[in-house]
């Protein structure tokens, strides 16, 4: 059962809370370097490698857009206290789309790292997920958070089956119509509507079928055209047979 609203913003702040508290104190590797043309000043890596100095969202953005730190584990750490704030704000500006920020996640190995420190992680990430949902405010589109949790976790069936579950929800059945207008000509394709590191071809078979199953009825609620309508027919035949109809 998915929590009213007021729940899951209670959820989404003591998870908040949780990864400031979990994370408090942690810095960038003491060795950790990159190269001041491109990033920053060295300066600017000095507030990386002292603890719980914010900072400011330019930096931060140059930060988390960077794909070459030694040691990104430690430096993801830092950032994460003030990163999921700003993802929950709708400030955080990723350098492609919003799967590109699951990279730093995958290269900090964060599922390798103490049990408190990947708890915290998820229980924010479960908690942003709803708030997505079913926040009529939420800042950052269901369709991009799934993105991003999806490459973060590498897993996509999880966080769909909570979606499956708000649909009871009106603001989730909307984003779900949002949701299959930025993603259906993808699909057609038969591709996945972002890039990923994982396995691109189930995950696409696996959210078609998910549209397919999901979708009409909110589609219908909110009044899509036919043509959307149809292309959900299109979505169920095998590839080199939509085309033909």
């Amino acid at each position: 059962m998915i929590p009213d609203r007021t729940e899951v913003s209670d959820l989404l702040e003591k998870a908040l809370a949780g990864a400031g508290a979990t994370f408090q104190g942690m810095t960038a590797h003491r060795q950790e370097s990159n190269c001041e043309c491109h990033w920053g000043s060295a300066e600017e890596l000095a507030l990386l490698k002292t603890p719980d100095v914010p900072l400011d969202e330019d930096l931060l953005r140059r930060t988390y857009w960077a794909t070459d730190w030694r040691y990104p584990g430690p430096l993801l750490r830092r950032i994460l206290p003030q990163l999921t704030r700003s993802l929950v704000a709708g400030r955080v500006m990723p350098m492609a789309g919003m799967e590109s920020l699951g990279y730093l996640f995958t290269t900090a190995r964060w599922q390798e790292w103490p049990k408190g420190q990947r708890d915290a992680l998820r229980e924010f990430l479960d908690a942003w997920w709803l708030h997505a949902l079913v926040e009529p405010d939420a800042k950052v589109p269901a369709h991009e958070a799934l993105e991003l949790i999806a490459e973060i976790t590498g897993k996509l069936t999880p966080w769909l089956a909570v979606w499956t579950e708000s649909l009871a929800d009106a603001v989730a059945r909307r984003r779900l119509v949002t949701a299959v207008e930025e993603w259906m000509d993808d699909l057609l394709g038969d591709r996945l509507p972002w890039s990923t590191w994982q396995q691109e071809d189930t995950w696409d078979a696996a959210l078609s079928l998910w549209v397919i199953r999901h979708a009409p009825t909110p589609l219908r609620e909110h009044n899509a055209s036919s043509d959307v309508l149809d292309h959900i027919g299109l979505l169920a035949l095998p590839y080199a047979d939509r085309w033909d109809k």
